[in-house]
């Protein structure tokens, strides 16, 4: 049986259809129980569950909202500085592999003069670099391809032909397949764009560094831009791979080449072997306008894989004004702006959305990652590009639980190359249930029905906060033991509280039970919550 963490769409949509029938059937944690609820009662099993979206929500009471949560500036950590990265290199593909931590980079370098942008110093490259805690980075010397006579660098992959193919190594995405009949041979995988024709190439690696293609030509050939990140992974939650790419929503084909037009956008499909693809659906949003996405960043969120998260790119061309003018570095906007104006008057931020089903995103209208304060080499087009994805690292303050890590680019267009810093943010920390000091803040969920013996939260209130939880019937009156009345108060800022009645955890008689869970807060904000064993 699959971990609690495991539980997936696939095995939910199941459940519920078991449900909807009357009979009996499994719950998250592989126990029999019958199925005879209420058919709009919802199996979250022992799954980890966030409030990135409306889903489990019936009602937020007072003031109580939630709000999006904004990640931590901490250190530059990489400097794309040697003589073959430059000041265009990005597009970081970033995971944990067991004791250490992998960086995947396009090498690019991006020469501004009056009236022109050169970018023809060296061609494109894929790079790398790792780490042993996600903190420390180091580029070891590979020894794989030549640079001005020397083969003491970086890099990992050249742009040229392979075989049949044409192949662009500046737009990767680097993943550890999590397929567990893929083979030694591919137990990493890669994805590149094909210069022409129009595509993208799937390679493998026995060890993420010396890479063979997997086909002999293009995978999704003329449906797409694909002059971005465009990435793939494994999605365990309904047993195939996943890929999203660039589009232009007037684009269109002609030779099976793409035409841009319309604003950018991202588009999807799935597959069983990455190489032959279904059909593909555009990405829909809730509550959200038209704004242009130049990357996308979406992975399962490895605390809840059944929730997938992308950190897209928002791309804004704001034209010349005073504010424009006021911003760093005018002159050399200037100069970038004479050879396309967009170069020096674009500017770029990052926002922060979530799906259940791979096509259609609750996506935050306010920004993730504001470009920050106005200091030299930032506010322009290409800053706070997030790399694809986050990981967990050890907190710089001892004894706390560890956090996530996220990684940025800065310093585009300058100097003599562009730098990453690190973000963190809090376990599940992207949204909050968050309640103020004025009374009558509560949540109340749907109807679900769980699989466990006890309910933990992720947590956090100041010194005079509290939370306090009652369950529910699906009418609202409460559970014999589990009133709000007999709920003990709960305090403090953590990741995995265990919550009690009159010192009693023990939820397991209430499993398979169709359960409302009402959460009072008073200046408290709930991350995450989750029934386990």
């Amino acid at each position: 049986m699959p971990s609690s963490d495991q539980f997936s769409r696939r095995d939910f949509l199941q459940s519920s259809a078991v449900a909807s029938a009357g009979i009996w059937g499994l719950t998250a944690g592989g126990q029999i129980v019958s199925a005879n609820v209420p058919n709009d009662v919802i199996d979250i099993g022992s799954r980890r569950e966030l409030f990135v979206d409306h889903y489990l929500i019936e009602d937020l009471g007072g003031k109580t909202q939630l709000q999006l949560h904004h990640p931590v500036p901490r250190e530059v950590v990489l400097k794309h500085d040697a003589p073959w990265e430059g000041t265009g290199s990005g597009y970081h593909s970033v995971f944990q592999d067991g004791d250490r931590y992998r960086m995947y980079y396009k090498a690019w370098h991006l020469e501004v003069t009056e009236k022109k942008l050169n970018t023809s110093r060296h061609p494109l490259y894929l790079c790398y670099a790792e780490s042993k805690d996600g903190i420390n980075w180091e580029k070891p010397n590979l020894g794989l391809h030549e640079f001005e006579g020397s083969k003491q660098n970086n890099i990992m992959v050249t742009s040229g032909p392979v075989g049949s193919l044409n192949l662009d190594a500046g737009h990767p995405a680097i993943f550890k397949d999590e397929n567990p009949n893929a083979p030694a041979e591919g137990k990493y995988k890669a994805i590149f764009r094909s210069q022409k024709p129009n595509g993208l190439l799937p390679f493998q690696s026995p060890d993420g560094v010396h890479w063979t293609p997997m086909t002999d030509k293009p995978i999704l050939n003329g449906i797409g831009a694909f002059d971005s990140q465009n990435l793939a992974f494994w999605d365990s939650t309904i047993g195939k791979y996943r890929a999203y790419w660039r589009i232009f929503t007037a684009g269109v084909t002609n030779d099976k080449e793409w035409k841009p037009g319309g604003i950018r956008a991202i588009r999807t499909a799935v597959s069983d072997d990455l190489v032959n693809w279904g059909p593909f659906t555009d990405l829909t949003y809730v509550d959200s306008p038209p704004q242009q996405l130049y990357t996308n960043q979406i992975k399962p969120y490895h605390r809840a894989p059944h929730l997938l998260v992308g950190f897209p790119t928002r791309y804004i061309e704001r034209g010349w004004s005073e504010s424009m003018k006021s911003l760093p570095a005018l002159e050399q906007r200037k100069m970038r702006a004479a050879a396309s104006e967009r170069y020096g008057t674009a500017i770029t931020d990052a926002l922060f959305m979530s799906s259940r089903d791979g096509t259609k995103f609750h996506r935050w209208n306010e920004a993730f990652l504001r470009p920050g304060p106005e200091r030299p080499e930032t506010w322009h087009y290409g800053h706070q590009y997030i790399a694809w994805h986050l990981v967990e690292t050890k907190s710089s303050l001892a004894g706390a639980a560890d956090e996530l890590s996220l990684y940025a680019t800065e310093s585009y267009w300058h100097g003599k190359g562009s730098e990453v810093r690190r973000y963190t943010l809090r376990l599940d920390g992207f949204v909050s249930v968050n309640g103020s000091t004025d009374d009558g803040n509560e949540l109340v969920t749907k109807p679900m029905k769980f699989a466990g013996a006890r309910l933990t939260f992720n947590f956090a209130t100041s010194a005079a906060g509290s939370l306090k939880v009652e369950l529910q019937k699906p009418d609202g009156s409460p559970y014999d033991g589990f009133a709000l009345s007999e709920s003990d108060l709960i305090f403090g800022d953590t990741i995995d509280r265990t919550v009690t009645w009159g010192g009693r955890s023990d939820v397991s008689r209430l499993q398979g039970k169709p359960v409302r869970m009402r959460v009072v807060l008073n200046d408290a904000d709930l991350y995450s919550f989750q029934f386990t064993s």
